[in-house]
C-alpha cells in the first residue's frame, strides 16, 4: 500500500489498519455524532501547539459533558506507538497528521446520554502529511460562498465545540465543490462572514489582516490563536478582528486561510473576487513568520517529539 493512502489506527490501545472495524455499531459517535475530536500535526517530528489543542479538546469535552479518557502523558505515549506503527507500514519519513476522536461510548439505542457505557471510547488515527508545494502556494485556493447553507447558530449547536457532528460543514462544502471550488466560505444567519469547512478566513487591507470574531459563529482555530498571541507580536504584523459581510470583499487585496494541517494558504478567489498572489504579499510574510515560530517551538519542546 502506498504511504499516502495508509491510515494507522489505535482503538483503545489496540493498533490496527484503519480499514478494520474496531467500534461497536452502537457507539454514540457513530449513531448520533455524540463525540469530540482534535487534530495535531508534526513539524520536524514534534507535535505542534500541544497545549492549545489540548485546551480546545478539554473545552469541547466539557461542552458535551464528556470526561476525557486520556491525560496528556497517556496521549503522548499512544501517539508515539501509533506513529511508530505507521512508519513501519509506510516507511514515511515526513510529517504526520494525528487525529484523536473520543465518543461517549456504546449502549442501548436512545438519545439519553446515560445509556452510554461507564467510560468514553477513543480512537487515534495517524497518516502521512505532505505539505503544499511552492507551486500550489502560488496558485492559491479557489473558494465559493455557500449559496444556501448557513453556519449553524451558536444557540443551537455551538460552532466553538469541535464535535463529531460536522454535517453543517459537509453540506456547505458540498455546495462549493459543486461550483468547482476547493473550499467554502459560510455566512451566519445575519449574513456576516464566518469560516470555511475546516479553515479560518483572513482578509488583507493595507498592512492589516482582518478575521471574523469568534462570536460570529466559528471554531477557535489553533493556528488563528497562535497568530494572534505569538506570531503577530513577534513579527510586527497587524492582525485584527472585524465583523464582515460579502459586500466587504472588494475592498481587500489579499485573502488567506489558516488551519492546523496546512497553516497559512493564500486564496486566489472567492467567487468572482480575485486576490493578489505575488511573492510580495502580507500573506507570505506572515507565513514566513509562522514558520519561524514553528522552528523555535521544535527547539523548545523536545518532550513532544513523536519520531
Amino acid at each position: 500500500m502506498s504511504s499516502d493512502s495508509y491510515i494507522q489506527a489505535n482503538t483503545q490501545g489496540r493498533l490496527h489498519d484503519a480499514r478494520e472495524a474496531s467500534l461497536s455499531p452502537l457507539d454514540r459517535g457513530f449513531l448520533y455524532g455524540d463525540a469530540v475530536y482534535e487534530v495535531w500535526r508534526t513539524y520536524g517530528g514534534v507535535l505542534f501547539g500541544v497545549e492549545e489543542h489540548w485546551a480546545r479538546l478539554s473545552a469541547s469535552a466539557a461542552g458535551l459533558g464528556l470526561r476525557l479518557p486520556l491525560d496528556q502523558p497517556g496521549l503522548l505515549q499512544e501517539i508515539r506507538r501509533t506513529v511508530a506503527a505507521a512508519r513501519q507500514q509506510t516507511n514515511w519519513q515526513g510529517e504526520w497528521y494525528v487525529r484523536l476522536q473520543i465518543s461517549r461510548g456504546a449502549g442501548p439505542i436512545g438519545l439519553d446520554p446515560e445509556l452510554a457505557g461507564p467510560q468514553a471510547q477513543w480512537v487515534l488515527l495517524v497518516k502521512p502529511l505532505a505539505d503544499l508545494t511552492e507551486a500550489e502556494l502560488h496558485t492559491g485556493m479557489q473558494v465559493a460562498l455557500a449559496p444556501s447553507v448557513r453556519r449553524n447558530d451558536a444557540r443551537t449547536l455551538p460552532p466553538s465545540l469541535k464535535t463529531g457532528n460536522y454535517l453543517n460543514n459537509v453540506l456547505a462544502l458540498r455546495e462549493a465543490l459543486a461550483a468547482g471550488a476547493q473550499e467554502v466560505l459560510m455566512v451566519n444567519l445575519a449574513g456576516r462572514l464566518t469560516e470555511g469547512s475546516v479553515r479560518n478566513f483572513w482578509f488583507v487591507e493595507g498592512d492589516t489582516a482582518y478575521t471574523p470574531p469568534l462570536d460570529e459563529g466559528l471554531l477557535a482555530g489553533v493556528t488563528r490563536r497562535i497568530l494572534f498571541e505569538q506570531v503577530a507580536p513577534a513579527s510586527g504584523i497587524k492582525l485584527r478582528e472585524a465583523a464582515l459581510t460579502p459586500a466587504d470583499l472588494p475592498r481587500f487585496s489579499e485573502c488567506f486561510v489558516t488551519s492546523t494541517t496546512q497553516d497559512i494558504v493564500p486564496v486566489a478567489a472567492i467567487g468572482g473576487q480575485n486576490f493578489r498572489l505575488d511573492a510580495d504579499t502580507l500573506t507570505l510574510r506572515l507565513k514566513k513568520a509562522f514558520q519561524a515560530n514553528v522552528k523555535q517551538y521544535e527547539q523548545d519542546h523536545p518532550e513532544w517529539r513523536v519520531q
